[in-house]
């Protein structure tokens, strides 16, 4: 058996859900997997272009995304938007629809909207007999998901299922899953020894700021003030926000770049201060975590607090004081704050990836 994962490197919640998936297929299946970068068989102009233009829209014009996500997501234009996609897929992407055929995989794993459709298309055509999932990363799903040919969907929760059959798919082919998230965030841990290893106090409430793989979002702003915690802030890529903090040497503040132990960081952590991407809200949620939202994306970051907000999980829509409040109320409230605990672990779904592979008949 030969399975294909799949994601696009434009932000890092589609590698983190592809590599789960990977890491899940490895450790309990004696099947054949590849994992890849569907932009890796662009040309590295296109890629380039695919991952910086999506940046600048959300950094510097948000705006201008939001209304390309609302535009793309209108059901009349849905033939017109088609018929681009499978243009610029078709210019730009021979390479992985060679590979794809070339390959023959008995399933092909997609996490991104992008290879999806490229291999449903093929799909279509009857250049590939593949099977095809594909695991929509956020707890809202956009009509650019959809591609007649997917086998599969799985999806975070039960109304993002009820999402797409609103928009004409199957229900008998959406599974609520959850989010992949790989298995080390279900622990178990030693909370006590993973702070002493990150010489961290044992004692005080300690709030992660996770800012996403770019470092968006006012940062130094929520440090500042923020009281009579301990704080462990990780800035991803952005090198920028990482060296600026570095050298300010704030009082009980960890700062950290690019990390491989989330889970580690999540484990030791009472509330998590976040920009709502679907993969982190999912890695927090398995691990339990309450939330606060900050800087969401127009699009798909609004629709996930949206969507979380029917579940009452995560505080959305606060100011930088809001946020120093909520963390003083969680401090002072065991029984508000053990309540936010126990909403988190009721939506959270640590056997996703496993729920995934038992699809693979």
């Amino acid at each position: 058996m030969k399975i294909l994962v799949i994601h696009a490197s434009a932000g890092a919640g589609h590698l983190k859900a592809a590599e789960a998936v990977t890491a899940g297929i490895q450790a309990h299946t004696q099947y054949e997997v590849e994992l890849v970068d569907a932009l890796d068989f662009a040309s590295v102009f296109y890629k380039r272009l695919y991952q910086k233009s999506y940046l600048f829209l959300i950094s510097k014009v948000p705006i201008i995304w939001a209304l390309c996500f609302a535009l793309m997501d209108i059901p009349l234009l849905q033939p017109v938007i088609r018929l681009a996609r499978r243009f610029y897929n078709n210019l730009n992407m021979k390479r992985l629809q060679r590979h794809l055929i070339n390959e023959q995989f008995h399933y092909i794993i997609s996490t991104h909207f992008m290879p999806t459709e490229i291999a449903a298309a093929l799909k279509r055509r009857g250049m590939i007999a593949s099977h095809v999932i594909t695991c929509v990363t956020d707890f809202d799903v956009h009509r650019i998901w959809l591609a007649e040919g997917v086998d599969i969907f799985t999806v975070a929760s039960d109304w993002t299922k009820e999402k797409l059959k609103s928009m004409g798919v199957d229900g008998d082919i959406v599974r609520v899953t959850g989010i992949p998230t790989h298995e080390k965030f279900c622990g178990p841990f030693d909370k006590g020894a993973l702070k002493a290893q990150l010489e961290l106090k044992p004692d005080m409430f300690t709030v992660l700021i996770a800012t996403g793989s770019f470092g968006i979002g006012p940062i130094e702003e929520i440090i500042q003030a923020l009281k009579d915690v301990q704080v462990i802030v990780v800035c991803g890529y952005g090198k920028v926000l990482y060296e600026r903090l570095s050298v300010k040497k704030y009082d009980n503040v960890k700062v950290c770049g690019l990390v491989d132990n989330m889970h580690e960081l999540m484990a030791v952590a009472d509330v998590m201060i976040t920009k709502p991407g679907g993969l982190s809200i999912s890695e927090a949620l398995v691990s339990e975590l309450p939330m606060i939202f900050f800087s969401a994306i127009p699009g798909q970051e609004e629709n996930n607090v949206k969507v979380l907000k029917e579940s009452d999980v995560g505080i959305s829509r606060c100011g930088i004081a809001e946020i120093a409040q909520q963390l003083e109320h969680y401090k002072s409230s065991p029984q508000d704050f053990q309540a936010a605990v126990e909403k988190a672990r009721a939506l959270g779904r640590p056997h996703a990836v496993r729920d995934i592979l038992s699809l693979i008949k």
